[in-house]
Parts: C-alpha cells; sequence; structure tokens
C-alpha cells in the first residue's frame, strides 16, 4: 500500500475524513468485576450519606467511638444525609457513565466507574474522593478522543446545575459575620452567577449557608473543573490533545506551572495535584491515527468545553477559617436560666459560600 498523501491532510488545517486506513479494532469482550463495581458504590453512597448527616450535626464528632455509638444508637437519623448523598450520587453517576456510554459507542474498551469512598470528616466533608474508569484500549483518532472525553463533565454538570439552582434556593442567607469560623467555599464565575440570579445577594453583606442540595452542586461543578484541567490524561488533557494534538505538552507544563504558582495563593490542596499530575504523566500519549483532527463541529463543541471550564475554575476551592473571638469589650454576657431550652446539637463544621 502507498504511503498516505499528508499534503491534503495539511492543506485542511490537519482534518480529514479518513485518508488513512487504521486496522480495525478489535473488541473482545471482557468479564467485567461487576460486584467490585456494585460494592464501591454502595459503601460510596454510605459514606456521602453519613457526609450529609454529619453536615446537619445528627451525630457527635467528637470521637470515632461517639460515632460509632451514634450511628448505632440511631441509625435512622442517616436518612437525613440523602438530601446530600443522591444528588452528589447522581453527578458523579452521570459523568461516569457519558465517559462509559461514549467509549462503548466508538468500541474503545472502558471499565465500568470505580467509586472512591472517603471518610467524611472535617478536611474532605463530603464521603469521596470521586470517581474514575480506565480505558484499556487506545482511541482510534482524536475525534473518538474528543467525545469520550468531553462526555463525562458535560454529563455531570448538566445534574449539577439544576442542583445548585434548588439547594441554593433552599439555602440560609445570614448576615456577614466576620467572627464565624467553618469551612468556606471558593468561587466560580457559574457558581457566583447562579448566587446572583437564585439569591440576588452580594458578598460584601452576607454570608450563605448552603443548604446540603446546593454542596452536592458545588461540589459537581468542583470535580467539573479539576477534570478539565488540560494536564496530562484528564479530561481536560483529553481534549486539549484533541483540539491541539502535539502542542498538548506545552500547554501542560505551563498549566501545571500556574496550579503550582496558585498553590501560594491560598489553596494549598494544588500542591498535591501538582505532585499527583507529575506522578501519573504529563503528556498525553497519541492516538492510533496520528495524522487526524477534529472536524469542524466537533472544534465547537471543544471550545465550549474549554469555555465550560473557565466557568467553573476556581483559584482557592477551599479555605478552612477558625472561630475569631470577639474584642474583650465586645463580649456580651447571655444570662442562663434553668427553663431556657437547650440548644440543638450544631453540626461539627459549618459549610458557608461568600458570593
Amino acid at each position: 500500500m502507498p504511503p498516505a498523501d499528508r499534503s491534503h491532510t495539511e492543506s485542511l488545517n490537519g482534518y480529514h475524513p479518513s485518508p488513512l486506513v487504521v486496522p480495525p479494532l478489535i473488541i473482545r469482550p471482557e468479564p467485567q468485576r461487576l460486584l467490585l463495581h456494585v460494592v464501591l458504590f454502595l459503601i460510596t453512597f454510605g459514606t456521602t450519606t453519613l457526609a450529609g448527616a454529619l453536615q446537619k450535626g445528627v451525630y457527635p464528632l467528637s470521637s470515632i467511638s461517639s460515632l460509632v455509638y451514634g450511628i448505632l444508637a440511631n441509625p435512622g437519623a442517616l436518612a437525613q444525609g440523602l438530601t446530600f448523598s443522591v444528588p452528589l450520587m447522581l453527578i458523579l453517576l452521570f459523568h461516569e457513565m457519558g465517559h462509559y456510554l461514549f467509549a462503548w459507542k466508538h468500541g474503545v474498551r472502558a471499565t465500568l466507574p470505580y467509586f472512591l469512598p472517603a471518610p467524611p470528616f472535617p478536611l474532605l466533608p463530603v464521603g469521596t474522593f470521586g470517581a474514575f474508569i480506565r480505558m484499556k484500549s487506545v482511541p482510534v483518532d482524536r475525534r473518538t478522543l474528543f467525545d469520550v472525553g468531553a462526555a463525562g463533565p458535560w454529563g455531570g454538570v448538566i445534574v449539577a446545575i439544576p442542583a445548585v439552582i434548588i439547594g441554593l434556593a433552599l439555602s440560609e442567607v445570614r448576615p456577614l459575620n466576620p467572627f464565624e469560623g467553618g469551612l468556606y467555599l471558593g468561587d466560580s464565575f457559574l457558581f457566583s452567577l447562579l448566587t446572583r440570579l437564585v439569591l440576588g445577594v452580594s458578598g460584601d453583606s452576607v454570608n450563605v449557608e448552603l443548604h446540603p442540595i446546593a454542596l452536592a452542586g458545588w461540589f459537581g461543578l468542583f470535580v467539573t473543573f479539576l477534570n478539565l484541567l488540560p494536564v496530562g490524561q484528564l479530561d481536560g488533557g483529553h481534549v486539549t490533545y484533541a483540539l491541539f494534538g502535539r502542542f498538548h505538552r506545552w500547554i501542560s507544563r505551563g498549566f501545571l506551572a500556574v496550579i503550582f504558582f496558585l498553590g501560594f495563593q491560598g489553596w494549598i490542596g494544588w500542591f498535591f495535584w501538582v505532585a499527583l499530575l507529575t506522578l501519573l504523566g504529563v503528556d498525553h500519549p497519541p492516538t492510533r491515527d496520528l495524522f487526524s483532527a477534529l472536524d469542524p463541529r466537533r472544534k465547537l463543541y471543544a471550545w465550549s468545553t474549554v469555555v465550560l471550564f473557565v466557568l467553573t475554575f476556581m483559584p482557592a476551592p477551599l479555605m478552612i477559617m477558625a472561630p475569631k473571638g470577639l474584642p474583650e469589650e465586645e463580649v456580651t454576657v447571655i444570662a442562663y436560666s434553668p427553663d431556657t431550652v437547650p440548644p440543638v446539637m450544631q453540626p461539627p463544621f459549618r459549610i458557608f459560600y461568600r458570593p
């Protein structure tokens, strides 16, 4: 067979219908470890439900033993965490199934989603590290790579945006208290826009104590932008490689430097991501068809995905602030009466968003 004529390919800026003959990929049935996927899903559903219950303060968190005792004594209270876990798991499920279904459509071998449970404690009060699938075969071309890579973020954000809107409508808007401690959530263009549309508040005068549904939606946007980082083989790495080809390696390295710099500006979690992405690799392997590029329609979708990344990006996603005491001359003594109704149990950590 004569070599492919690349001059025509270059004249079309890299896009060609299919002048290169790529050997067909033979998909052999592979038994899925279905039980493992189901068990991980159920455990993650349990830890996220427990996280939602803890956000409402239904169990004490002074120690592990007190938490276990509280769950055994009142297991029904876990149901209060469903308003957080159900929307969060739906966001993660839609994200991963977007990848899986488009991989199946294009004949790319991939696993079912692996859900990752996490201890629902204050440093990560959501009960999960997220989820992922593994591609076990190389996409045939950059068009296939783009479809599989971009389907996940768009699938997740389709659920996350309604969750944010519904949750914000149920959230509590409180006067700004500079002495109140808690976990303060970072801002993005999209979340800020939705907050102003739903609540119509200004960040100069209020804190928003997020409803669990809104918190699940916020975490969905957080997962979306992290996955869309244009580095390595993250979803954003797939999209960037599909759009720019070999120039991906320079974009990847440049953005790794950006998030390393951001680590000094507020959120030290960026240093973890720099280390993880460096360990996993900042380059992207080539597709089987080395010369293909995106068609005009997919280029439009790819740039729309870049816009989605910009809208959801948070320079400092999380900030933990300890409560500040009032100045001594401003402390007011409050008398106690035996007839006073005892206060309800407060959550071990309060989660706020300041628009």
